[in-house]
């Protein structure tokens, strides 16, 4: 099924796993909505909503920008408000925006712990509930949380971030089920192995560089999960890779950082913790 002319909603598209999506959907004929904090360009971050858009107007596709905090749910409700009037319709909520803070839970501070779930479950959960009534009016939609299955053997560290994952996981799970019967589906979406990223590049900078991917391999599988109807596919929690080689895909040299390195895949449990 083709993404021509539909509309796809995508949180942290300034930069990274974000702005990768919105690329890779832009190029499958979308129409695309850049929602994130950077709309002047930063010090040390690369990129911002404004860039984004430019490129996905580059591939011959309509771009809004909007400035965004996710974790205000009433400027949540205007965007996709926003969204609704200047497209017609939204097609699609893409939840990729995300705080993080991997640490044990007696070193995670309090005011870290309510960063992660406001801008991860709790802004899933904003986004997706004001995106529904009009998905609901369509009878279509897609909504796709950037997060993991849920397996509580995964859950040997990082306990604070882990909920907020797992929450959004379960979030999707649910909508899925509410609304199966309206053409709506909702999905989660994980990496196998880490992705280049400035979050990475950051707290994850000891780690060779040649056991990352590209972010176009979560792109990829996104635009997977938005090209099929909604009622052709529900409810699922799926490992980037493993969605992609039910999809045909079999050679994944093309996402290596490092073509000759094949990278390992990591869980929650093997990222080191954030020191300081």
């Amino acid at each position: 099924m083709s993404l021509t002319d539909r509309v796809v909603f995508i949180t942290g598209a300034s930069r990274g796993v974000g702005k990768a999506c919105a690329l890779a959907c832009a190029a499958q004929g979308a129409n695309v909505v850049i929602a994130a904090k950077s709309s002047e360009p930063h010090p040390t971050l690369p990129g911002t909503i404004h860039e984004t858009a430019d490129a996905v107007r580059a591939l011959g596709r309509k771009a809004l920008a909007i400035k965004l905090d996710v974790r205000d749910a009433d400027a949540c409700a205007e965007a996709v408000a926003e969204t609704v009037q200047t497209f017609g319709r939204i097609d699609a909520v893409v939840n990729n925006a995300g705080a993080l803070f991997w640490a044990d839970v007696h070193k995670t501070p309090v005011k870290r712990f309510d960063l992660m779930m406001g801008v991860n479950v709790r802004a899933a959960f904003s986004l997706s509930q004001a995106a529904l009534p009009h998905m609901m009016q369509a009878r279509y939609g897609h909504i796709v949380m950037m997060s993991p299955p849920v397996d509580t053997n995964a859950c040997a560290h990082h306990g604070a971030y882990a909920v907020s994952k797992f929450g959004m996981t379960l979030l999707a799970h649910a909508i899925a089920g509410e609304y199966r019967d309206q053409n709506i589906a909702a999905h989660a979406v994980w990496p196998a192995t880490l992705i280049e990223s400035s979050a990475t590049e950051v707290y994850l900078s000891g780690i060779n560089r040649s056991l990352w991917r590209k972010a176009d391999i979560l792109a990829d599988a996104v635009v997977a999960l938005l090209k099929k109807e909604p009622s052709a596919r529900t409810g699922g929690a799926y490992i980037d890779e493993a969605l992609l080689r039910s999809e045909g895909v079999q050679d994944f040299t093309r996402y290596r950082l490092d073509p000759a390195v094949e990278p390992p895949h990591f869980s929650f449990k093997d990222i080191p913790p954030i020191s300081g």
